[in-house]
């Protein structure tokens, strides 16, 4: 069993643009929705995602806040294409920009279609109190509030948040 260790930020301004190094499309849906999580009826969300020429399924248990079960598993992309339909909710369309910063990776998401404009950091950390370099262009921690998380974003899009939202109260 594997647990992720992730922060999720806002950015400040674009100048991250300048030091990325790879980027990667991506679509992703849900095979449950935020509802059931919410009512407790399931314990985990299901994720497939395809991202350039592969695809995966993923796991997570439901725990808000920066550490959670995670099982990852390679499917073929053909199976990958056909469970995306099967999805529920709306599917997350992005463009994952890779950053290195200090001794760290930042996954920049800018997320596409009903969700175009948001645009999140995501730094995965070896231990909860782990210390990092933090770029000038890192805004906001938004990593306890669970608007932020995909499986929110496939069930209620950025496009529908309100102002207030979108500023990160």
């Amino acid at each position: 069993m594997a647990v992720e260790i992730e922060r999720k930020f806002l950015l400040r301004d674009d100048n991250w643009r300048n030091a990325v190094h790879r980027t990667v499309p991506m679509a992703q849906g849900y095979l449950n929705d935020a509802a059931a999580l919410a009512r407790g009826e399931q314990r985990a969300s299901v994720r497939v995602r395809l991202q350039d020429d592969v695809a995966f399924l993923n796991i997570k248990s439901r725990e808000v806040g920066l550490s959670r079960q995670e099982f990852e598993y390679p499917v073929p992309t053909d199976d990958a294409r056909a469970l995306l339909e099967l999805c529920v909710g709306g599917r997350i369309e992005k463009r994952r920009h890779l950053v290195r910063h200090g001794a760290h990776l930042w996954e920049i998401d800018e997320f596409e279609g009903n969700n175009a404009g948001l645009v999140v950091a995501e730094i995965e950390l070896g231990d909860e109190h782990e210390l990092f370099e933090r770029p000038d262009w890192l805004g906001n921690e938004v990593t306890q509030l669970q608007r932020y998380y995909n499986l929110a974003l496939a069930d209620r899009p950025y496009r529908d948040w309100s102002r207030d939202e979108r500023v990160g109260h």
